[in-house]
């Protein structure tokens, strides 16, 4: 009798997992099944064997329906826990366009943001600081401002022989330090109050290039709330997740009881002294508790394919409209290509020349359009919408573990590769019947 129950119960995960993946399997992509899923499976196989990652998943969409969705290898090189179609993972910087992102354009669409008025219009402080008052928001998501980089928060919080400094730092909630980072770490609720005026004084580059910063996407979930009057985390599900039935994407998922298996990430020896697993990775957004613009966020390969799919078809999603179509198609198209500039606003895009450079030096697969967008994340993961080709690829991984340290993902130029086989695969002209693992 148990026997006959674990057979039936499995059968009901999948029949629910296929309805949930929402799979038509008449629909095809142009590729021939047997060699993409050898030759996918040679790559990541070899990836793991070079400890890249432990484990990984691959998604691929075209038109609107996933045609191949396989998992690989196991969340830690224990190889006790497998890879599953459905867990959820740190998607680090995935964030910053599946989060801050798609508020901003909806706030764009709406009127009450305007990307070439000064950010000082609607980020007050920096109206009395000279060398940022004049920054735009087209510059700052294009990232063309000369905003620094990257600023170490956790140096104010760690002292030098280790401890966390108590001012800052509590083991146990008490008023005033209700900001959960991790089990045992409480953040002072004014913090973000420090980073803000840290970045303030933070000094912009007087030269005008492309320089990637993450810091305005520290600034972006305080703004989103004060124009939205809404919490940026309720936004986003009220106005984008909950609709299109992306239920994974979210923060502080220790917090949501999913069903799902959730991967971990590095063993953390900076300050939290353990695996990190169902609390964000970055050290700057754990400071905010774990809800932040620039990393924090989590979800599954199901759900990044919906809100992907919403760009792809410029805000639209199984036919409603959640941004004009006009608005996400400058979001998703190059800005300053004059001053070698890739980027969108806030997605990434191929390199400018990409279609001329072999595969170990394109970003991403050589074959894409230049219409395709995306991002990457630290963790491992990446995730971009081609509109000419109606494709969307994800990849997921976790190649922090056990240590950030670890670079093969990107010497062994993984993520590229395994897309790349699918432009190659289109161009042959061949047939994929749907290839998901059940």
């Amino acid at each position: 009798m148990k026997f006959f129950f674990t057979i039936l119960i499995g059968l009901l995960c999948i029949q629910m997992q296929s309805q949930y993946l929402e799979v038509n399997l008449l629909a095809s992509i142009e590729v021939d099944s047997f060699t993409v899923n050898k030759e996918v499976d040679s790559i990541i196989t070899n990836g793991i064997k070079n400890q890249s990652f432990p484990g990984a998943q691959v998604l691929v969409a075209q038109n609107g329906t996933v045609v191949f969705h396989q998992s690989y290898g196991f969340h830690t090189y224990d190889s006790i826990q497998p890879v599953a179609l459905d867990d959820i993972y740190d998607l680090a910087s995935v964030t910053k366009i599946l989060g801050p992102l798609p508020a901003l354009m909806k706030l764009v669409d709406e009127g009450k943001l305007d990307l070439d008025v000064p950010f000082s219009t609607y980020w007050k402080p920096w109206k009395r600081i000279k060398d940022k008052r004049n920054l735009t928001l087209r510059e700052i998501l294009a990232h063309q401002s000369g905003l620094k980089p990257y600023i170490i928060f956790l140096n104010k919080v760690v002292k030098k022989n280790g401890q966390l400094k108590k001012r800052f730092v509590k083991p146990n909630i008490k008023a005033g330090f209700a900001k959960e980072a991790y089990p045992g770490i409480y953040v002072k609720n004014r913090f973000n109050k420090k980073m803000y005026r840290m970045i303030n004084r933070s000094k912009v580059s007087e030269e005008k290039k492309y320089v990637y910063s993450g810091l305005p996407f520290l600034i972006f979930p305080e703004l989103i709330a004060q124009l939205t009057r809404q919490s940026y985390e309720s936004y986003l599900k009220s106005t984008f997740y909950n609709p299109i039935g992306a239920k994974t994407l979210g923060f502080l998922p220790m917090s949501k009881n999913f069903f799902n298996n959730i991967v971990p990430t590095e063993l953390d020896t900076l300050y939290r002294n353990t695996l990190t697993k169902g609390w964000v990775h970055d050290e700057n957004a754990s400071l905010l508790g774990g809800i932040s613009g620039n990393a924090g966020l989590f979800g599954s390969a199901q759900d990044l394919f919906k809100m992907m799919q919403l760009f792809m078809e410029y805000g639209t999603f199984k036919g409603k409209e959640y941004v004009s179509q006009e608005v996400v198609a400058e979001f998703a198209k190059v800005q300053y290509p004059e001053n070698d500039n890739r980027r969108g606003l806030g997605f990434d895009k191929p390199l400018l020349n990409n279609s001329e450079l072999l595969l170990e030096d394109a970003y991403p697969a050589p074959e894409v359009s230049p219409a395709s967008f995306g991002h990457s994340g630290f963790t491992g993961t990446f995730v971009w919408a081609d509109p000419e080709n109606q494709l969307v690829y994800i990849f997921l991984s976790n190649r922090v573990y056990p240590t950030r340290e670890n670079r093969n993902l990107y010497t062994l130029n993984i993520r590229s590769a395994v897309q790349q086989l699918f432009y190659k695969a289109l161009k042959l002209g061949h047939k994929l019947d749907v290839k998901q693992q059940n």
